[in-house]
């Protein structure tokens, strides 16, 4: 996997995506970095902390992983700043900047405005933020088609549902969750269309409690599997679902970012997970930078094609006529006969050429 999406990454910078309004990079600005000897990576969480099980984890896996193969130490070669709430972002970003830091990550779209802010503030300072795009030649916007993702645990739960409902909960109401939602969405009608699809905010990646709320709702109201696209906030789905498997209940969560079959255990509630390389992403622009090129001012964006979404490697759970269906699936996106919708919009469309 890593070699495919290394030579996506190549690719991707060979073809140059300038964000719109952006211009052309100047090479200066937009390449460089120190000596591997010297070279200094870190990056800033957002509230759901760098042991959310999910995407902070998952980055924080994979700048430890550069790290350590590059011979860097923890905590001056590589390191994180935990953000407590939306008011860190800017002064941890700026912090790590004073500390000379190579390359400063962004981790989430929440970030997006402060990480255009001090990009503009520190034009020799080079940021990276992931899951959204920002404009500033001194920035790489890392992007994932989420959707895509989405689509095949979708699948997944619209064929192994025995009430023919399933739920949604989504940690903030954006463009980025919608993604989750609308892809997963799309993915159970196809499978199932006669199965409904309850859908909720949490508006929080960092409430185990209120996900667990909305679980407890959903599982009363019949649903028996549940995919979660809310960091932090998506462990109390978890806990509600184990708590109802200690009961005899039958029901089913669906994991995100990362394979998150372990939070589902020792009750074994994880169906699947849709995971995203947000590890390997972070590990290659890494990477590019500290080689001399990095990718400021360009869309690095990993989809299926890439190997950058898909469903877990942990399977043990998920039927063989389930699996058959994602890889057929797979295989229809990657080609282009199949256009996962991204927006409400999108949905509705889609809806419509299934009937």
């Amino acid at each position: 996997m890593k070699k495919k999406l290394g030579l996506m990454v190549t690719a991707m910078l060979t073809a140059g995506t300038i964000l719109a309004g952006c211009g052309s990079s100047d090479d200066g600005k937009s390449s460089g970095g120190g000596e591997k000897k010297d070279f200094k990576v870190a990056m800033v969480t957002d509230t759901g902390g760098v042991d959310d099980k999910s995407f902070n984890q998952s980055a924080w896996e994979g700048l430890t992983k550069f790290g350590k193969d590059n011979s860097l130490e923890e905590s001056k070669g590589y390191k994180y700043l935990q953000s407590t709430a939306q008011s860190d972002y800017k002064p941890n970003l700026n912090s790590l900047i004073r500390q000379k830091y190579d390359v400063v990550f962004g981790i989430g779209f929440l970030m997006g405005t402060d990480v255009e802010t001090v990009a503009k503030q520190q034009p020799d300072a080079k940021l990276a933020i992931v899951d959204m795009v920002v404009k500033g030649d001194n920035v790489a916007n890392i992007t994932f088609s989420e959707h895509e993702g989405s689509f095949l645990v979708g699948l997944v739960a619209g064929m192994q549902s025995k009430t023919n409902k399933v739920g949604f909960v989504g940690g903030v109401n954006s463009e980025l969750i919608k993604k989750f939602e609308n892809g997963f969405k799309a993915g159970v009608l196809t499978a199932n269309p006669k199965a409904e699809v309850m859908v909720q905010y949490a508006e929080d990646f960092n409430k185990a409690e209120k996900g667990q709320q909305i679980a407890n709702t959903f599982y009363q109201q019949g649903a028996d599997v549940i995919y979660h696209a809310a960091g932090g906030t998506g462990m109390g789905v978890f806990t509600e679902a184990k708590n109802r498997k200690k009961n005899g209940e039958n029901v089913w969560v669906i994991g995100v970012d990362r394979d998150q079959h372990e939070e589902g255990m020792p009750e074994n509630v994880t169906l699947t997970s849709m995971v995203k390389r947000v590890d390997q992403a972070v590990y290659e622009v890494s990477e590019q930078a500290m080689n001399g090129k990095f990718p400021g001012g360009k869309i690095v964006e990993f989809g299926l094609k890439e190997d950058g979404v898909g469903i877990a490697p942990t399977q043990e759970n998920v039927e063989e006529k389930s699996l058959q269906s994602v890889e057929d699936f797979k295989k229809k996106i990657i080609a282009g006969e199949v256009k996962v919708p991204k927006t409400d919009a999108e949905f509705e469309e889609f809806k419509k050429s299934l009937k």
